[in-house]
């Protein structure tokens, strides 16, 4: 009788970790201190999200186990960076935007370890003229 493979449709996925964990397991290179340490915590990535829309630029960032008095944002319009620490993790991301921002009409807000900063969308440049 032939296997249908929507019977199991995990059944290569499961495989793939299984490979994945005995290679780790029978010697192969994986290096241990570069997927993080108590002072990086769990890895390295932070979770940034950026929504734009003609109005305004919402950035969502998820900073776990981070107390609010803990955060510093700047920004200058064309980028923003948080800093923030937790007992275990130091947070240091610089964010892009895709346009520019009023910067002096940002409002941020932290609730359970997601911080959003709502800037509005920086004027359009006026047409200079030429005498």
């Amino acid at each position: 009788m032939r296997r249908d493979d929507r019977d199991e449709p995990f059944d290569d996925l499961f495989r793939e970790i299984e490979r994945m964990m005995n290679e780790m397991m029978n010697g192969g290179d994986v290096d241990f201190d570069s997927a993080g340490s108590v002072e990086n915590g769990f890895g390295t990535d932070t979770h940034i999200d950026v929504h734009e829309t003609d109005d305004e630029l919402r950035v969502i960032a998820d900073l776990p186990g981070v107390e609010k008095n803990n955060i510093d944002l700047e920004c200058d319009g064309k980028s923003l960076t948080i800093s923030a620490q937790s007992q275990h993790r130091q947070y240091d991301e610089r964010v892009s935007l895709p346009q520019r921002v009023n910067e002096h009409t940002a409002e941020a807000t932290y609730n359970n370890g997601v911080l959003e900063v709502v800037f509005e969308s920086a004027e359009k440049s006026s047409d200079i003229a030429l005498e």
